[in-house]
């Protein structure tokens, strides 16, 4: 991908004769963690991106463009609250997106449409403010440079990111007594995954959230990208109404659910984020693409082979229910380049389980068989070249 300052963009315009780029169609689609803006021109367009604070802004620049577009294609939504654009001078052209938090393009290029012309792709992704401030530091305004080389190369070190289901105002499940909180449950297991995954050799872990606050299931999945995870294990511990079910439960993504008592379960944990007061915010039907991606057949496979491992570390060692097993429409699993599985460790709902997710020791058995089920895994996809 090629991209030009402001001052190499207006030289462009000028030596050619021809009338500004039409800028024909825009859409937008997003959520609080990633949003995607796409613009398409009649012609190829040449573009610099640039990082502005106080407000967090995300600057395009372009040759001279005419937009030709109605303004509610472009209506801000996902990660931004304003966006502007129009002619800067007779030979450039800019673009200003205003973000409600710190911001960074994990991917902007130019792409040729099937049909006619060319669509300039933005893809954003929430970032820190320490983050949002180094790029504002480090740009320079007139020299060619291209986004994509943000990215920094893989390391050898095989990454597990651990998410605790729910918390702060999203308590999830609860015990018989009203005490009992899903969102400790998964807290405290998280971190005793952590430590044992951390105690083996090349293997390092992080977890979506280190305390008791709210994540959308969104940022989960972009946290576990973000920290180049190679794993992500989500941690829950649910309640059913059959309160005489209990045992463990590994599942994967997939379109059409195993049973009905995943896709009950699939249905309320993909519910977290609208009883937090989030939601995802309407846009067009692509947004079901950009957010949505169905994971890629090799990710899915090595999503099954981890499932697989931790079910068998489990046989004889800790109590399963029927078919452990399974797979829904989880929206926390649907990272495309990330295997991904949700644990069931249990459920508040049958008063033995409660009993063995309170239980220390229990845990720390628990997470030792998941870390080793993670270590055979691990030496598989390498194998395997995941």
């Amino acid at each position: 991908m090629l991209a030009c300052g402001p001052r190499v963009a207006q030289a462009a315009a000028s030596e050619r004769s021809e009338k500004p780029l039409l800028a024909f169609g825009a859409r937008i689609a997003g959520d609080d963690a990633r949003t995607r803006v796409v613009l398409d021109f009649d012609g190829k367009p040449t573009f610099s991106v640039h990082y502005v604070s106080n407000p967090d802004r995300v600057v395009i620049d372009l040759p001279a463009t005419a937009f030709g577009f109605s303004p509610q294609e472009l209506t801000a939504r996902g990660l931004f609250k304003d966006i502007r654009y129009g002619a800067m001078g007779e030979a450039s052209a800019r673009l200003v997106l205003t973000a409600i938090r710190p911001v960074k393009l994990v991917m902007a290029e130019v792409q040729k449409n099937d049909d006619h012309g060319y669509r300039l792709v933005l893809d954003a992704e929430m970032t820190t403010d320490k983050a949002f401030v180094e790029m504002v530091r480090k740009q320079v305004w007139d020299t060619p440079g291209d986004v994509n080389a943000i990215s920094e190369a893989k390391d050898d070190v095989f990454t597990i990111a651990i998410d605790a289901g729910h918390g702060g105002i999203d308590a999830g499940a609860t015990g018989a007594d009203g005490k009992v909180q899903e969102k400790n449950i998964t807290l405290a297991f998280a971190q005793a995954l952590q430590a044992k995954l951390d105690g083996k050799a090349g293997m390092k872990a992080f977890l979506t959230r280190e305390d008791d606050h709210f994540l959308s299931l969104s940022e989960r999945v972009t946290l576990a990208r973000q920290g180049k995870a190679d794993l992500f294990i989500s941690l829950h511990a649910d309640t059913l109404r059959e309160k005489d079910i209990r045992g463990a439960t590994v599942y994967t993504l997939s379109d059409k659910a195993s049973d009905r008592m995943a896709e009950n379960l699939a249905a309320r944990e993909n519910l977290s984020d609208q009883l937090a007061g989030y939601s995802l915010q309407d846009g067009p039907p692509e947004v079901a693409d950009i957010l949505m991606d169905l994971t890629r057949r090799e990710t899915q496979a090595f999503s099954i082979s981890l499932a697989d491992r931790v079910v068998s570390s489990f046989e004889g060692q800790v109590g399963l229910i029927n078919n452990p097993r399974r797979s829904a429409g989880f929206q926390v699993l649907r990272a495309p380049d990330i295997p991904s599985v949700l644990l069931e460790l249990g459920f508040l709902s049958n008063i033995e389980d409660e009993k063995l997710l309170l239980d220390e020791k229990w845990r720390e058995k628990v997470t030792g068989l998941i870390a080793d089920a993670v270590l055979q895994y691990r030496g598989r996809a390498m194998a395997d070249g995941g």
